[in-house]
């Protein structure tokens, strides 16, 4: 095995500038992802070599889980190298001077289950025959607000269109009802303050959920485009709406992959006496439930569930997802109505986290899912 890394021995450091890379191969010479240019380190690297890479990644949380041994990785280590390079670029990290949370972040967490997402997609795409058109796979993310799922979904549609795959990301946050309808749901619902505001179910309008998540698993083709709803958490004051349609993104086919989070992605309704000793307002929301394999979990063919131990972790995650959006001007909620809006969260989180973990999302393949238990900090846990 190689005992140094490409460009090390220069003692270069490339800084990535704020464009985004598309469908660049990842072998590509680091120049393709923007301008560059170098500095000499003027203290040891975090990462000096190959070999120390190598090791690290084999003693990650998720190794044994994803079906990794130390001869896959050193067959494949130059993959693992160009992926933690591109997400370094990504997040504006420098690559020599990886803290260890950083390196745990990119080479325990991100890279594996990008690898993993891979090998799903490689296992759909081969179920199709010659000049079929190949419709992309749908993966779940089904995880609590605040986990960090967001960040992940965002560096591994990274690391698919930077490979030369064309992605799309969507939220179930997208498929929000409009703060219009919002309000008139709130009028026919008085009292119920698990529908007041958006999350449980209820609050999504699954018309446009089907109407989307159809419409995009069909650009199977060049020159087929469709544009990406998104909502505005910010609007009115933090309680949200969705976005102007003119700022909604556009992708275009075809599609290899369309990367679909969400909260509640794979909860199943329960029996109503379930629901009601834990909160008797979630016998609407279960009601409103049984309608959400059609219109979400129907779509998705391979899952990632991040569990949490305790889901009071989510008012603490959230918290700092509005303070993080008040610095950056944006309006967001005080920290007072983020404890009520979370609040109105956890009676779900406790009916329905359970059942998941036990079983697995609705409709979901064994042989499709992968669990990953995280801790306060939203790193992996072993043996899960």
């Amino acid at each position: 095995m190689p005992t140094h890394l490409s460009k090390s021995g220069s003692g270069c450091s490339w800084i990535r500038d704020n464009s985004t890379c598309r469908n660049t191969a990842a072998s590509n010479d680091c120049s393709r992802l923007g301008p560059s240019y170098s500095v000499f380190p003027t203290k040891p690297a975090e990462v000096s070599s190959v070999q120390d890479l190598f090791e690290f990644i084999c003693s990650g949380p998720l190794f044994n889980k994803l079906g990794l041994n130390p001869e896959k990785v050193a067959e494949s280590v130059d993959k693992w190298l160009a992926y933690g390079l591109h997400l370094c670029r990504l997040f504006k990290l420098n690559e020599l001077y990886l803290t260890v949370p950083e390196k745990a972040r990119l080479y325990h967490y991100y890279v594996p289950v990008f690898l993993w997402c891979e090998d799903q997609v490689s296992q759909h795409r081969s179920t199709f025959k010659d000049g079929e058109d190949i419709s992309p796979l749908v993966i779940g993310f089904s995880a609590p607000q605040g986990c960090g799922k967001t960040t992940l979904v965002f560096a591994l549609d990274y690391l698919f269109q930077i490979t030369g795959r064309k992605a799309a990301t969507v939220s179930i946050d997208d498929f929000y009802l409009t703060a219009e309808a919002q309000a008139k749901l709130r009028e026919e619902i008085p009292g119920n303050a698990l529908l007041e505001l958006r999350g449980n179910a209820g609050s999504h309008d699954l018309a446009f959920s089907v109407e989307t998540l159809t419409a995009l698993t069909q650009l199977t083709k060049e020159g087929m485009k469709m544009k990406l709803p998104r909502y505005d958490k910010s609007a009115f004051n933090g309680r949200g709406d969705r976005a102007d349609p003119s700022t909604w993104p556009e992708v275009e086919g075809p599609l290899t992959v369309i990367l679909f989070e969400g909260w509640m992605l794979g909860f199943k309704p329960l029996p109503v006496d379930v629901v009601k000793a834990i909160d008797p307002q979630l016998e609407t929301v279960n009601k409103n439930l049984e309608a959400y394999y059609d219109a979400w979990d129907k779509f998705i063919k391979a899952w990632i569930v991040i569990k949490i131990n305790d889901p009071s972790c989510v008012y603490q995650w959230r918290l700092q997802a509005e303070i993080a959006m008040r610095k950056e001007g944006n309006p967001g909620m005080s920290d007072e109505e983020v404890k009520d809006f979370v609040s109105r969260y956890l009676p779900a989180y406790k009916a329905y986290l359970p059942t998941l973990y036990a079983e697995g999302p609705n409709g979901s393949d064994p042989k499709h899912l992968l669990v990953i238990e995280i801790d306060e900090g939203r790193n992996p846990l072993p043996g899960n």
